[in-house]
């Protein structure tokens, strides 16, 4: 893990987060201890107001995950400029390491570069009155401000934004008010770590758009108590009522399934046409998912992962990538497709599902309902959310 671009750590009274525009009394509900608890109200999933706050303070205060690191700021570019939450940010690359800043100038505020423009100029000018930065945030020149009285160039750098690599992934924190990644990440380092991610190749990627809220996804993942009813390919690879889940520090939710005797891995017959990654079981698959948006299932084999954008209350962006040992591409008769083709169905199995979710959840009649015995995860993620809500961290 290594930080690219460091920034100081906000005060207590900067980091004070207004409690989300649900009812607190349906909140308190949601947030029983586990066998009394319930799912949360309606509007956590429905309502533009508490959509709108998400952005702000959970989606921009926390860590964000862009994509890979060879895909940010992509080939033949210096600057790229995202949305985080609803913070416009500015990656960077400056002698091959990213960087990340606001996406402000300092002279009147306009934006350097639109959201989603990429560009490949050696400095960043702001086309309002042409001040110009380096890219690595120096202002290096200001039209008309040599005789400002008291003005100083080196006093007006861009403001940095935190930005670190985690296995290959850039995570943003846009708000620079959360805590660090490590503190974020507590005991999900531990589990990710054997499978080398950042050694990884990408084998395949398919996109998605959702009509479901990004949290109705997220609890989907989260248990298993569908699959029986759901998802036949899986319940044949794999038990549906066996592993673990963790509770262990950290902005996360996770827990393990068993493979079933016969397979080798999460594939419509079990078989794996990849490589196996050295160092790690060979008889279980992880599903984590880090807060708020990136949901990572390690395989004996291969590693997916779900990237989320929330577009809309009930619309959500999803990228999932297949990543494989690199040995795995000279393998004779290799072909990534032998998991995106099982996860693919089984994706489209529970993306009927969220979305079945989410019309019953904006009916007049819901309520939020009771978890059965094995949705302890969901229970976690929930209790996540209620922290969140409430003004607090989510780890």
């Amino acid at each position: 893990m290594t930080t690219t671009t460091p920034a100081p750590r906000p005060t207590s009274a900067a980091s004070a987060v207004p409690p989300a525009p649900i009812d607190p009394a349906a909140l308190a509900r949601s947030l029983q201890p586990f066998g009394r608890s319930t799912m949360l109200p309606a509007e956590a999933y429905t309502d533009q107001r508490v959509f709108d706050w998400e952005k702000r303070h959970a989606f921009a205060a926390g860590w964000v995950c862009l994509g890979r690191e060879d895909e940010v700021v992509p080939a033949g570019t210096t600057q790229q400029a995202v949305t985080v939450g609803d913070v416009p940010v500015l990656l960077t690359r400056v002698d091959g390491a990213l960087k990340a800043f606001a996406n402000t100038c300092r002279h009147r505020g306009h934006e350097l570069l639109a959201d989603g423009c990429t560009a490949s100029a050696r400095s960043l000018t702001c086309p309002y009155h042409l001040w110009s930065y380096g890219l690595d945030g120096r202002l290096v020149a200001a039209p008309g401000m040599k005789d400002a009285p008291g003005f100083d160039r080196a006093d007006n750098p861009l403001l940095p934004v935190p930005l670190e690599l985690w296995h290959g992934w850039v995570m943003v924190n846009a708000t620079g008010t959360a805590a660090p990644l490590a503190t974020y990440l507590g005991g999900l380092e531990d589990l990710v770590a054997p499978y080398r991610p950042e050694s990884l190749r990408l084998g395949g990627r398919h996109e998605y758009v959702l009509a479901a809220n990004y949290k109705v996804i997220c609890e989907n993942y989260h248990e298993c108590y569908h699959c029986p009813s759901i998802h036949p390919e899986l319940c044949a690879v794999a038990p549906p009522d066996s592993g673990d889940n963790w509770d262990l520090p950290g902005a996360w939710v996770g827990g393990s399934m068993d493979l079933k005797d016969f397979a080798d891995t999460m594939s419509l017959d079990g078989r794996s046409l990849g490589t196996p990654i050295e160092g790690v079981d060979p008889r279980k698959v992880l599903y984590l998912g880090l807060f708020p948006n990136i949901l990572v299932s390690l395989h004996p084999d291969y590693v997916m992962t779900h990237r989320m954008v929330a577009l809309a209350p009930d619309r959500t962006w999803v990228e999932c990538s297949w990543l494989f040992p690199e040995e795995a591409f000279s393998r004779p008769g290799f072909d990534p497709r032998y998991a995106m083709d099982f996860w693919d169905i089984t994706n489209r199995e529970d993306w009927a599902a969220c979305e079945s979710v989410q019309r019953g959840l904006a009916s007049p009649h819901f309520r939020p309902g009771a978890l059965a015995p094995n949705e302890d995860a969901v229970h976690q993620w929930v209790a996540m959310l209620g922290r969140v809500y409430s003004g607090g961290s989510p780890h």
